[in-house]
């Protein structure tokens, strides 16, 4: 099936910038508010411990958008806006092969989408920075005041990235054959086994394993400045 829309689906972290998003957003959003580090070093810390002990990353993912319960959205936003622009001042905070991939799919007229579990205020400032069409994203439940309610619709984790992938590719009408996909980590691996064109960024054991197996190219870790506008 020959349809004309090719799409290209990237994670984000790790994958296109040389961060966690949403533990680099919250040490510096609690940094904004005075922490010196200390409880930045408690949260972070408490949801290291749980992933360290196997509570799955899809838990772990509903845990961190509890640390805001009651924040205004609206805030939050502009603090994203702040934590980009900051994020721009550091001298290598992209990643070279996940740049060039979509510098190629845009040229080529390709759909390009963020797939992350990261919120949108992260995401809103990379993806109008770097050009990108569409977010598939975590996305915070609010109260009717425009605050988070510490709940989430669904924790854009896994088998969540691989349901939003096969929803956008049946909406855009695009054939998964001729579809692509970027990510760095093994829970990339539901999402990446459905596009007919699968890239790993970095060096992730699981997923490296099972790109060796399956003949997908795996590309390096390289870090590179900030790109233009």
């Amino acid at each position: 099936m020959v349809t004309g829309v090719t799409i290209a689906f990237f994670d984000v972290d790790e994958t296109l910038v040389d961060t966690k998003s949403m533990f680099d957003f919250l040490r510096f959003h609690l940094a904004a508010g005075g922490d010196d580090g200390s409880r930045y070093d408690e949260q972070a810390g408490e949801l290291r411990r749980a992933a360290a002990s196997g509570v799955p990353r899809s838990e772990i993912n509903r845990a961190y958008y509890r640390l805001f319960t009651g924040a205004s959205w609206a805030d939050l936003r502009a603090a994203g806006e702040r934590w980009y622009a900051d994020l721009l001042t550091r001298p290598e905070p992209f990643l070279a092969e996940g740049l060039t991939a979509l510098r190629f799919h845009q040229a080529a007229g390709h759909v390009v989408a963020l797939v992350s579990g990261s919120f949108r205020v992260c995401l809103d400032p990379v993806a109008a920075h770097l050009g990108a069409d569409v977010i598939l994203c975590t996305e915070p439940l609010l109260d009717t005041a425009g605050r988070l309610t510490g709940e989430v619709a669904v924790p854009m984790i896994g088998d969540h990235k691989r349901s939003a992938v096969l929803d956008l590719i049946a909406a855009r009408g695009a054939d998964p054959a001729e579809c692509h996909g970027y990510g760095d980590h093994s829970s990339d691996l539901a999402f990446l086994a459905e596009v007919g064109n699968p890239t790993v960024i970095g060096g992730d054991p699981d997923l490296t394993a099972v790109a060796e197996r399956e003949g997908w190219p795996v590309r390096p870790a390289t870090t590179c400045a900030a790109p233009s506008h």
